[in-house]
């Protein structure tokens, strides 16, 4: 057994390790609340319908951002494609080990279009990119308008423009050195895999940055839905930061699923939200359907129409698990750089 999956194998030990601690943890609170409710009028119901309609219209965004990236990267594909292999890729980090998902949108898209898995490859990163620049943007903005009425929140909007702000001052910092003709060896080595991030320094990656905001309220928008479901008041800051700290959770491994960190984000957001009890934990298994339950049914249903079936899944599985080889001789890969491109998870 190579080095690779060993450490993919430990990697996927802790991860049910943590999955479980945190679902117990989940479990062991729920039996000291109250039963979660659910709707129980026709509107209620007709809310959660809304939420799953709009969490397909957040899907088709991504799916469309995708499609311009790709694009820019000069791989030729069809949209179509991009918004059934998008599908498929979520559908496979609900199912797969260590975000697996991301390997499976690898290897389907490189077999639908001109591209090879490096060009692939190298299309996730600015997605990934431009979540965590959209997420750290949003969480500024929204926490320094919270904190007008709580100081606390003032000083963590601040301390997260600072972040942003050292970012930028970082990328600045490293485009001029590179004009300067420094981190030669750096550049050649992630070279292939980044060209179509250069797509973010133009309008273009200027648009992609509105949109992606736009899809991650929307997403918050769709946790207050739920709420609304239960006839629960939530502001759309609270709930855009429960989907944000949700998302952060998600980087934890863990379980397919996010079975355990994804949930007790949630409760945590919620309880922040002055939300416990009964109506805490029916908020979680409302926002759980609709985010995972029907993406992952339709995934799996253009896995086995359109994508090569369960063959398909196992490639990916075993791709995974060896660490994924990218087509190019100069550039050796594996998962470090397919786990750095899922980053901050893009409709998890």
């Amino acid at each position: 057994m190579s080095g690779t999956s060993k450490r993919r194998r430990l990697e996927r030990a802790l991860g049910l390790v943590i999955s479980a601690v945190a679902l117990g943890g989940c479990l062991w609170w729920a039996s000291k609340q109250q039963a979660p409710r659910f709707p129980s009028s026709a509107s209620g119901w007709a809310l959660i319908v809304l939420a799953v309609l709009l969490y397909g219209v957040a899907t088709l965004a991504r799916a469309w951002r995708w499609h311009v990236i790709l694009r820019h990267a000069r791989v030729d594909h069809q949209f179509a494609d991009a918004a059934g292999v998008t599908t498929v890729g979520y559908m496979g980090n609900n199912v797969l080990p260590l975000r697996g998902g991301e390997v499976l949108r690898i290897l389907v898209m490189a077999g639908h279009s001109s591209g090879r898995r490096r060009d692939i490859l190298g299309s996730i990163v600015p997605e990934r990119v431009l979540d965590a620049a959209a997420l750290a943007v949003l969480f500024a903005a929204l926490t320094l308008i919270e904190g007008r009425r709580a100081p606390t929140g003032a000083t963590t909007g601040v301390v997260a423009a600072a972040v942003v702000a050292a970012g930028a001052i970082a990328l600045f910092s490293y485009h001029r050195l590179r004009v300067a003709g420094h981190f030669e060896a750096f550049a050649t080595r992630v070279r292939p895999v980044a060209r179509a991030s250069r797509l973010l320094v133009t309008p273009w990656g200027l648009g992609l940055g509105i949109l992606t905001m736009g899809v991650w309220l929307l997403e918050g928008f769709i946790f207050v839905l739920c709420a609304r479901s239960l006839s629960i008041s939530l502001t759309v800051v609270e709930g855009f930061l429960a989907v944000v700290l949700a998302s952060f959770f998600a980087m934890i491994p863990a379980a397919p699923g996010y079975v355990g960190t994804y949930d007790a984000a949630l409760l945590v957001a919620l309880k922040a939200a002055k939300v416990t009890g009964g109506d805490a934990l029916g908020i979680t298994l409302l926002f759980r359907f609709v985010v995972f339950v029907p993406i992952t049914i339709i995934g799996l249903a253009l896995l086995l129409m359109r994508y090569g079936g369960f063959a398909t899944l196992r490639s990916a599985q075993r791709t995974a698990d060896e660490g994924l080889v990218v087509d190019d001789p100069r550039v050796d890969v594996r998962e470090d750089l397919v786990r750095a491109s899922a980053g901050p998870p893009s409709g998890v």
